[in-house]
């Protein structure tokens, strides 16, 4: 019988052959996760099929599995298999649910009454029928009705839709009767990937270790024992669903181990693909840490920055406050020459450094982006304690218009750079300009970086202050 006529024919068809799978069955596992709370899992087992349409119940699959993109393949006897049908049975067997498909069926409600003379007590068994479950139970006895059950619930059977665990049912045809090796891939939600990295910075905090590793938790209901790791960074485009079913679940942190060698990493479309080196576990309800780089001695710039703001230029403000924030950077190249050059996924950098007593001490964190290789990553660590400034307008007119520009506006600036370190620094000043702008006088020499941008570098000695001055016309 073809596919299209089997599956016509199914509602009509008694198929009461069901092979059952487990993970006692598998003889591979792959996990691709991506980085968006998806993986690709392919599951292949060995199980025994009988010729002709049977059912399989594929258990101990993902809880969170997307059952439109499971696909099923007979590596062994590919020759006459096909699937017709297949089902995802989520509605886990519990005491509950179990009473639920038990409403308008018959029950053996067992208890226990003292008996009738001496001690100790005679087990009752009494027939009834479950009325209602919606807030307590309703039971109809045969002289009676009860709102709560007097004493155990003893059921026949399981019923057929309630499995102990979620299990993919697939409707099948085989063209052989013998021991068949089968793959299922899918799709499945609960399954996410981080990177995260601890940088130490050295005494001279001229150079850091970096070390990375990958953070993975699995929510998805399902273990995957002894499984290929394989881990996409990029961001992959994903057709908008529905939202799917959330499984509320606690992980629980695991311990980092010693840095390991660093992961295969490799191009795969417009995307990077790592490769753990071994096979790993993750089990229910876990986040684990896998190495994935480890290279010292990289070098590392210090910039500190102080960081203008465009409406500055449009008014008068005068004095602009005491102590503003100087912000400290890090940057460093992901280059080979610097003992690098591996795409690194996107994720938090957190830096260190020790302490006089040789303790390491948090200094402050960023994120990345995913980083190519040959490119400048630079974390914004913190504000700066003993760097502060003082910014003050000395000069403002209003030009009114010129041409096609319906505002003109001259500013004069002056700002004071202060320094309680006992080393001299430098500190950029980024100043973004609106509009067509024109640096009339600069105490400083500035650099255009972009059309809207200046930047200078100031200089400042230890335990000592520097001014910048500079006036600048702004036209709108």
């Amino acid at each position: 019988m073809r596919p299209a006529l089997l599956l016509a024919a199914l509602p009509s068809l008694l198929i009461s052959q069901e092979a059952v799978t487990t993970l006692k069955d598998q003889k591979a596992l792959a996990v691709t996760i991506y980085n968006d709370n998806l993986a690709l899992v392919k599951d292949t087992r060995e199980v025994r099929l009988p010729k002709g349409e049977s059912r399989l119940a594929f258990q101990e699959v993902s809880a969170q599995i997307r059952p439109e993109t499971a696909l099923l393949r007979n590596l062994t006897h590919p020759k006459d298999f096909w699937v017709a049908e297949q089902n995802f049975d989520f509605d886990l067997l519990t005491p509950q649910k179990l009473l639920e498909k038990y409403v308008g069926e018959k029950v053996t409600v067992i208890s226990a009454r003292p008996k009738a003379a001496g001690p100790g007590t005679d087990e009752i068994r009494e027939e009834a029928t479950v009325l209602a479950t919606n807030n307590g139970t309703v039971l109809q006895f045969a002289d009676r009705i009860e709102t709560s059950a007097p004493g155990r619930i003893a059921f026949p059977k399981v019923p057929g839709n309630l499995r102990a665990r979620p299990t993919l049912v697939i409707s099948l045809n085989s063209g052989a009767d013998r021991e068949q090796k089968l793959e299922l891939s899918y799709l499945t939600g609960g399954l996410s990937w981080r990177a995260d990295y601890v940088a130490n910075l050295a005494p001279d905090e001229k150079t850091l270790d970096l070390s990375g590793w990958v953070t993975l938790t699995n929510q998805s209901g399902a273990a995957y024992p002894n499984a290929t790791l394989q881990l996409v960074a990029g961001d992959v485009n994903r057709a908008q669903q529905r939202p799917e079913r959330v499984y509320e679940m606690a992980g629980m942190a695991a311990k980092a181990a010693p840095a390991a060698p660093r992961m295969a990493e490799e191009s795969l479309f417009e995307y990077h693909l790592y490769t753990l080196d071994r096979p790993t576990t993750l089990a229910v309800n876990q986040t684990k840490q896998v190495a994935l780089l480890s290279a010292s001695a990289v070098p590392v710039r210090k910039e500190y920055l102080l960081q203008g703001q465009p409406y500055y230029y449009s008014g008068s403000y005068g004095d602009l406050g005491d102590k503003q924030k100087v912000a400290v950077f890090v940057a460093f190249d992901n280059k080979e020459s610097s003992r690098l050059g591996m795409p690194l996924p996107k994720g938090i950098i957190r830096v260190y450094k020790r302490d006089s007593a040789g303790r390491a001490q948090f200094v402050g964190e960023d994120n990345v982006d995913h980083t190519p290789k040959n490119e400048l990553v630079r974390l914004k660590l913190g504000e700066a304690f003993d760097v502060t400034a003082r910014r003050k307008q000395t000069d403002y007119k209003s030009l009114g218009r010129q041409g096609k520009f319906g505002f003109v506006h001259e500013s004069a600036y002056e700002i004071e750079l202060k320094n309680a370190k006992k080393e001299a620094i430098t500190v950029s000043v980024l100043e973004p300009l609106p509009g067509d702008w024109e640096m009339l006088q600069n105490s400083q020499p500035f650099a255009k970086e972009s059309a809207g941008t200046a930047r200078f570098s100031v200089t400042v000695p230890a335990e000592g202050s520097a001014k910048l001055t500079y006036r600048v016309r702004v036209k709108w």
